[in-house]
């Protein structure tokens, strides 16, 4: 590959990187990695380095780098009809195709799906269609949305609200009045070591329902949860959480939000997240492994029961005023039919839930008795490690994230990628669904060499 010797320079002079310190990277005091190919779990960038990339881009490129099968649906795609517009009722043969895809797959409650182009947009558009619904079924009142702390629900400024996240609100005069906050289900960060799951469990609930009385069950619209958290520190809820949640919802006639961005389209080992716990949400956010990344994406899948309401209001006051220029674009949707086939044909939700599980097993072989890991967890093809200063009293870095930092750094040098997660130690994995056995060990290998590198 012929190098042009300016682009680091351009990079750090034109480009405005999202989630990034800005001085440090302008001023060449941060790293930078310039990424020109990949095939299956591996990337690589221009300086020749190779790396398996164990958190698939940002838990998105599912199928793995280098699918031909799709990079030609896109192809043939913006040489058949590189765009129109999905307004007033206009298709392409491929959005139409797309969301019969999706339904086919979603809960048997859902009806349709609305297409946007990321999580965050899926989400923004969640939140309007819930306030429209209870504008229709006259209850202008109930307009709240609560969320948890450390969900991860998008950057905008309703989205960015819901989004659990001091790094996301600090400065930007977030989170909005429409947003309420309530107790994470991350069962080792609970306030008292003596409580059992089951205690954390009872104490969560009582955390809701304390919130919805405090508040008023006629302002709260809906309640928005990932299945299993995934940006806030990949954490799988404590067994019998989603059922302690979902009564109360039902009892306060809260809709629920299941925010899949993450675990949607076989991460957990099942096609959704939903069918996983056994939840019935009132809508699914879709987007990653949609189109496993190779081109923009989103959805918002709607249940029976919104979908009414919703008839009822164009009845009642004419087309629905909802819409991106981008929505359901064909392009996009191109990738999606070639990803969801290849889902299938690669047997890759099996593989989630088999190698997926061999993975964390693995990690905690390997990592579960040192004195500086409280905790390896996961589920599915996802997996934690959560560094801490003491094991036994539960003792957190302070600062946090920078012990996790020098982790992934060391991690990089043995040509593997995993992530620092944000407000803690914390090391995510989220690879490709397609990750053998053996990739998993190198993963494990690795993370283990560097964690005694970095904390002995």
């Amino acid at each position: 590959m012929l190098k042009n010797d300016m682009l680091e320079q351009w990079d750090r002079e034109n480009f405005f990187h999202p989630s990034t310190h800005l001085g440090q990277f302008a001023r060449g005091e941060a790293p930078q990695r310039v990424v020109t190919g990949g095939q299956g779990c591996f990337i690589e960038d221009r300086e020749g380095n190779r790396f398996l990339d164990a958190f698939a881009g940002l838990y998105c490129v599912n199928v793995g780098y280098g699918r031909t099968e799709i990079a030609e649906a896109i192809a043939e795609q913006a040489k058949e009809l590189a765009y129109y517009h999905a307004y007033v009722g206009h298709g392409t043969e491929t959005n139409i195709t797309l969301a019969k895809m999706v339904m086919d797959r979603a809960p048997d409650h859902m009806s349709k799906v609305y297409f946007g182009l990321s999580g965050s947009d899926a989400n923004e558009t969640n939140v309007k269609l819930v306030w429209y619904y209870n504008n229709i079924l006259g209850r202008p009142e109930k307009k709240k949305i609560i969320s948890r702390r450390r969900g991860y629900h998008g950057s905008g400024l309703i989205t960015g609200s819901l989004t659990g996240l001091a790094a996301f609100h600090n400065k930007f005069d977030l989170p909005l009045d429409p947003v309420l906050h309530t107790e994470a289900a991350y069962y080792y960060r609970r306030p008292d070591l003596d409580m059992t799951e089951a205690d954390f469990v009872a104490f969560c609930a009582a955390e809701l329902q304390a919130l919805i009385e405090r508040e008023g069950a006629d302002t709260i619209a809906a309640f928005i949860g990932e299945p299993v958290m995934g940006t806030g520190g990949i954490v799988p809820p404590p067994a019998g959480y989603w059922e302690a949640i979902t009564p109360i919802l039902e009892a306060n006639d809260i809709l629920l939000i299941a925010d899949e961005v993450v675990t949607g389209f076989g991460r957990l080992g099942t096609m959704f997240g939903s069918t996983h716990y056994g939840l019935k949400p009132d809508i699914i956010t879709i987007a990653k492994g949609l189109t496993s990344a190779y081109a923009p994406l989103s959805g918002s899948i709607i249940s029976d029961k919104v979908w009414k309401v919703l008839e009822q209001g164009t009845d009642e006051n004419g087309p629905l005023g909802h819409g991106w220029t981008y929505s359901a674009h064909p392009i996009g949707a191109a990738a999606g039919v070639a990803n969801l086939k290849l889902i299938d044909e690669m047997g890759l939700v099996q593989n989630a839930g088999e190698v997926g599980g061999y993975f964390t097993a693995k990690m905690g072989e390997a990592l579960s008795s040192h004195p500086h890991v409280g905790e390896v967890r996961g589920e599915g093809m996802l997996c934690a490690v959560e560094l801490v200063e003491d094991k036994a009293s539960r003792t957190f870095y302070d600062p946090p994230m920078k012990t996790a930092g020098a982790v992934v750094a060391e991690m990089a040098k043995e040509g593997v990628i995993c992530r620092a997660m944000p407000q803690g130690d914390i090391l995510g994995f989220a690879p490709p669904l397609c990750l053998t056995r053996e990739e998993a060990d190198r993963v494990v290998d690795v993370t283990a060499k560097s964690v005694k590198a970095v904390l002995g």
